[in-house]
This record gives C-alpha cells, structure tokens and sequence, in this order.
C-alpha cells in the first residue's frame, strides 16, 4: 500500500518515502489537526510542521533523533497547542511567520517571509507568505529536485477551496496569493498538505479556481 495521506486522530501514521526526505504525516486533537514530521534521509534530522497537539504523540514520533526545528504555519490556537511542551522536551528551534510570531505560546527564535528557506539536513524548504487567513501564514515547499513539489499550505489552501476568511477584503487577498504564488508558479503535479484532512494536487484543485472566486470563500 502506497501512501494515501488518509488520517485520523488516534490513527496510525501515514509515511512518505521520498529520494531526500520522510513525510510523517498524523493527525490529532478533536478538530483533526495534521502534523508532519520531516527527516532527511541523509542526516536524519527533522523539522515538524505544526505542533498542534497531544505533546506525547509528538515526542515519540521525533524519537531519541531528536528535532531540529517547529514550524507553525500560521498563529491560530489549534496549530500550536502542543508547542511549548514540545520546544521545552527538545529545545528545537522556532520558527513562524513574521506578522503571527507575537501570537505564538513560546519565544519565535527566527521569523520567515516570502523566499526564506527553512533546511532540513540536505533538503531546503522554501517559504510562501499567503496572507488572508491569518496576516502571518506560511507554506513551505519543498521543490524535490528527485520527483515533484511538494507544498505544506497549513490553512490557506485545502482540496476544494482556499481557508477560511473573515471579511471580503481578506478572501480577496488569499485567494490572489494562492492563485499568483501556488497555481501560478508550480506545476498540476505539486502535492499539498493542509493543515486539516486530506491531501490532494493541484492539478485536481486548479479547475475550479474561477468557482472558489465566484462564491467567495
């Protein structure tokens, strides 16, 4: 069985067996948050994408490697909860967006912005700034010089749509960024990863880009 990136809190993993990197990708919390996990399969080290929650779950996914950095894609309470017990069980690294950082649980040690690059070992992740959702979100792409992208979008794009707004002005400005810096640059092949429920491509989301803007949301 290939990977599906199907999970469920309480589930079991889902992994990706890249040329460069592993995907970890498990979900947690009673709102189904995804976390990822990645490793460098040269290195070692690893980099998580959202502590969103249960602590445990967490730490004993990282194992005795350890980690070298928590990303957290965007300032929302149910991306971070389990942050300042993970920071304080591996002293990773933090790291946000820099229009979110201040709403973070724990001290943000490096703010990124569009273009900044994030490494994990031999592979580099690069930083998109969408803003809408919340004024700091991120997404780290991962350009795999071996295969495809791969995009983790956190909560500004999901399979059928971008995510949730709260003002007319803030769609509008999300749905350009998403549209400009995701659809515009890479390829229908590029494989994303939100910060709820399944994965999908962009080649499948991209045809109904004019409906997403049409009903606005």
């Amino acid at each position: 069985m290939g990977y599906h990136g199907k999970v469920k809190p309480g589930g079991p993993s889902e992994v990706r067996e890249l040329t460069d990197l592993m995907i970890t990708k498990f979900a947690v919390s009673d709102m189904s948050n995804n976390v990822y996990l990645l490793r460098c399969r040269h290195t070692d080290e690893q980099v998580l994408v959202d502590a969103a929650d249960d602590a445990d779950r967490i730490i004993s996914t990282v194992g005795s490697d350890g980690l070298t950095a928590v990303v957290t894609t965007h300032q929302h309470w149910d991306h971070h909860r389990a942050l300042p017990q993970v920071v304080a069980s591996t002293r990773a690294e933090t790291i946000a967006g820099a229009e979110d950082a201040a709403e973070l649980p724990v001290k943000v040690d490096r703010t990124v912005g569009d273009g900044d690059t994030i490494t994990v070992g031999r592979s580099t992740l690069e930083v998109i700034h969408l803003v809408g959702h919340t004024p700091g979100s991120i997404a780290l792409l991962f350009d795999d010089p071996a295969g495809t992208p791969h995009l983790f979008t956190g909560d500004s794009l999901f399979p059928g749509g971008v995510g949730n707004t709260w003002t007319p002005v803030d769609f509008v400005t999300l749905i350009d960024d998403v549209e400009s810096k995701v659809f515009g640059r890479l390829p229908d092949e590029t494989w994303f990863y939100p910060g709820h429920g399944d994965d999908s491509t962009l080649g499948v989301e991209r045809p109904h880009l004019a409906e997403w803007r049409a009903r606005g949301w």
